[in-house]
């Protein structure tokens, strides 16, 4: 390893470390290969030099270091993204929901909501919509504030509609989404079961007692040591005989909790939590 790279190695760890200190957010063991390609992305967008100039400056300006919280979230989704993991959901999942009196969804590191939409979507398409509450959470303020809304645009809402397609679904897309100009707004109905929220993956604790977490594509941007911190978080939040769905390049094999489920659907990557 050349001088510069140990230099701006020990850089980055002292701007996570800051972070950390200075406002509780933990990004020291995110993937570091992506962690360290969006801290060059966003020095540069600043203007800024090294990565050291950014230390005191995101000590003293709250404002700024919101901004680069951001800039670590990724926000990349759809709805119903990869279409045969809803509807491996619908044939596989929902049916067994159906036996309990209420259900509660968690969908980790939602975005800007799309997922969650869908899974709202799957819900009321069973019947069940009125007795599940869906909670969405990221860290990222955000893109939860554009969740809230639902509001989408048109060309977005068109490839949702094929994905909603090719997942099973049974109405008119249309139904759920009213168009004005350029996007679409969802149904009211399906926010009424929604709750969005901050909650951080490598610092804050379970998160209620779920039948269902969702957590896809989000894995990946992690190290080891914070994949196992995240699926022992949703383990300890799952009720028995609870299921967890993750993203399609995404397993629990070799994990801490691998031993604790048994597999629904691999291709989905669904998993059951095992009653004992």
């Amino acid at each position: 390893m050349n001088e510069k790279i140990q230099i701006e190695t020990m850089e980055v760890d002292l701007l996570l470390e800051t972070l950390y200190r200075r406002y509780g957010y933990d990004f020291r063991s995110y993937a570091r290969a992506s962690i360290d390609r969006r801290i060059r992305q966003f020095i540069a967008g600043q203007h800024i030099g090294v990565i050291s100039e950014l230390i005191p400056r995101v000590i003293h300006d709250e404002a700024l270091f919101c901004e680069l919280a951001q800039h670590f979230s990724v926000s990349v989704t759809e709805m119903f993204r990869d279409p045969f993991v809803y509807r491996a959901l619908r044939e596989q999942v929902v049916p067994i929901l159906k036996s309990y009196p209420f259900v509660k969804v968690w969908a980790a590191g939602c975005a800007t909501g799309e997922e969650v939409y869908s899974l709202a979507i799957a819900m009321w398409e069973s019947g069940d919509l009125d007795r599940t509450t869906i909670f969405g959470t990221d860290f990222n303020d955000d893109a939860l504030e554009r969740a809230k809304m639902g509001i989408y645009s048109v060309d977005r809402i068109q490839e949702s509609t094929r994905n909603y397609q090719a997942a099973g679904g049974t109405r008119s897309f249309s139904e759920y989404y009213h168009a004005g100009y350029d996007s679409a707004s969802m149904h009211p109905s399906l926010k009424e079961r929604i709750t969005f929220a901050n909650h951080n993956l490598s610092t804050d604790q379970v998160f209620g007692e779920m039948h269902l977490v969702l957590c896809r594509n989000v894995l990946i941007y992690f190290n080891r040591d914070l994949q196992n911190r995240a699926l022992r978080l949703f383990t300890e939040s799952l009720v028995r005989g609870g299921f967890l769905c993750l993203g399609t390049k995404e397993d629990l094999q070799f994990s801490d909790v691998a031993d604790v489920y048994d597999v629904v659907d691999r291709s989905a990557r669904i998993y059951k939590k095992r009653a004992c």
